[in-house]
C-alpha cells in the first residue's frame, strides 16, 4: 500500500536538506519584502495580534512564532538532547570529551570577540550572546548537502558539538533572559510537565491527553517570566529514549518543526531593512553588526579548533581516525551558522523591531551565509583530498 500524501510529504519535511531549504527561503522571503516599496506591510503584518488578552496571550504574530510555534523546535531539541544523553555520544565521558570541549570553545571565543568589539557602548554588550549559537538544523542541511566523501564521523560530531551548545544556550536564555520571574507560577508549570512525563514514561502518546498538559505548561512557564520555548525542552527531557518512545514523538514532531516552525519564526525574524529608510552602509559597519560577523564565523572558528587542539594536547582523547584536521576547520566554520537561535537571542537581548535588533539579523544573516560558503569550500576541498 503507497504511502498517502501527508505521509509522503512528513518523510520529506525529515530529510535536513529540505528542511534548511525551507528556512533559508523563509528568510529570503522575508529579507526581500522588507527591502521593497511594500515593506510596511510586512511589518505590519508580525504587528497583527491575536490570542486572549485574559489570559496575557494576546501577542503579535511575530510572538507567536518566537515564544509559541518555536517551543515545538526546542520541544524537538530536547529530544535530541535526551537521546545524546542517554543513548549517544554524551553518554560516554571518554567520546564525549572533544565535541564537549569544542561546543564550549564554539562559544566563549565568540562571546569574548563580540565583547571586546563592542565594549565602548554597555547598551550593545547586552547582545554577547547572539553569536554563540549553532543552528542545528541549517548546519547539517549544509553539512548533508556538501558532504559526500565525507566520513559519516564528521556528522555525528558535529550533531554532538550542536546538541551541547544548544544546551548551554537554552541555559543562557532561562538565566540570562530572564527579567522578571514569578516562582509562584514557574513551580506551578512543573505540575502539568510532571504529568505529561508520567504518562510519557507509561506509553502514552495520545496527543488528545498529552496536548493539552503541553499547552497548560508552556501558558504558566511564559508567564513565569522565563521565555516559553524553555517549556519546549523540558518536555522533551520527559520523554524515555527506550524502548524507542524519544524517536516515536521525534518522528512525529521533527516535519512540523522543519515544515512550519522554524520556517516561521524565521519569516518574522529575518525580514530587516537594509536598503532604503531605516538601513543603508551604517548597518553593515554598526559595532554589533561587526561584532556578530566575527564572532560567529572567526570565534567560532577559532573556539572549536582551538578546543580540540588544547583537549588532543592535554589529555588521551582522540578525533575518530577517519577525521582530518581539515575536517575539523570545516566543521568548525559550519559551527558559523547561528541562524535560528542567534536571531531569538537578539530579540531577547535587544527587544524586537529596534535597531539594535535589526542589526543583529543583518550580521547572523550575513555570518551565517558566509560561514556556509567558507565551509563548503573547506570540506569539498577535504572530500577531493581523499579521492
Amino acid at each position: 500500500m503507497s504511502p498517502t500524501a501527508p505521509a509522503r510529504l512528513a518523510a520529506l519535511l525529515r530529510r535536513e536538506t529540505v528542511g534548511g531549504a525551507l528556512l533559508l527561503g523563509a528568510a529570503g522571503l522575508a529579507l526581500v519584502w522588507a527591502n521593497t516599496p511594500w515593506r510596511d506591510a510586512y511589518t505590519a503584518l508580525g504587528a497583527v495580534t491575536v490570542g486572549p488578552a485574559a489570559l496575557h496571550l494576546a501577542l503579535p504574530l511575530s510572538g507567536w512564532a518566537a515564544d509559541g510555534l518555536l517551543a515545538i523546535f526546542f520541544f524537538v531539541a530536547g529530544l535530541e538532547l535526551k537521546r545524546e544523553f542517554v543513548a549517544g555520544d554524551l553518554r560516554s565521558p571518554a567520546r564525549a570529551l572533544l565535541p564537549v570541549a569544542a561546543a564550549v570553545g564554539g562559544m566563549v571565543v565568540p562571546a569574548l570577540l563580540y565583547v571586546a568589539i563592542n565594549r565602548a557602548d554597555p547598551a550593545a554588550l547586552a547582545g554577547w550572546a547572539v553569536p554563540v549559537a549553532t543552528d542545528i538544523a541549517f548546519a547539517l542541511a549544509v553539512l548533508a548537502v556538501v558532504g559526500r566523501g565525507l566520513p559519516a564521523a564528521l556528522r555525528t560530531f558535529l550533531l554532538t558539538l550542536a546538541v551541547v551548545d544548544d544546551l548551554i544556550a537554552i541555559t543562557i536564555i532561562a538565566v540570562v533572559y530572564t527579567q522578571h520571574l514569578a516562582v509562584g507560577v514557574l513551580l506551578l508549570a512543573l505540575v502539568p510537565i510532571a504529568l505529561f512525563g508520567v504518562l510519557v514514561q507509561r506509553g502514552v502518546t495520545s496527543p488528545w491527553l498529552l496536548a493539552p498538559l503541553a499547552v497548560v505548561a508552556w501558558a504558566l512557564v511564559h508567564a513565569s517570566g522565563v521565555h516559553a520555548t524553555v517549556a519546549g525542552v523540558l518536555l522533551g527531557f520527559t520523554v524515555p529514549v527506550k524502548p524507542g518512545l524519544a524517536e516515536r514523538f521525534e518522528h512525529r514532531w521533527r516535519p512540523v518543526s522543519a515544515g512550519v516552525a522554524v520556517p516561521v519564526f524565521a519569516f518574522f525574524a529575518a525580514g530587516v531593512t537594509v536598503i532604503g529608510p531605516g538601513g543603508g552602509v551604517g548597518t553593515f559597519a554598526d559595532p554589533v553588526t561587526v561584532g556578530v560577523v566575527v564572532g560567529l564565523v572567526a570565534g567560532k572558528a577559532i573556539g572549536v579548533t582551538g578546543a580540540t587542539a588544547i583537549v588532543r594536547r592535554v589529555t588521551r582523547a582522540r578525533l575518530d581516525e577517519s577525521l582530518t584536521g581539515l575536517d575539523v576547520l570545516g566543521l568548525s566554520l559550519l559551527a558559523g551558522i547561528g541562524f535560528t537561535v542567534s536571531l531569538l537571542v537578539g530579540e531577547l537581548a535587544f527587544g524586537g523591531g529596534t535597531p539594535a535588533d535589526d542589526h543583529v539579523k543583518v550580521g547572523v544573516v550575513v555570518a551565517s551565509v558566509l560561514a556556509a560558503a567558507l565551509a563548503t569550500l573547506v570540506l569539498r576541498h577535504s572530500a577531493r583530498r581523499r579521492t
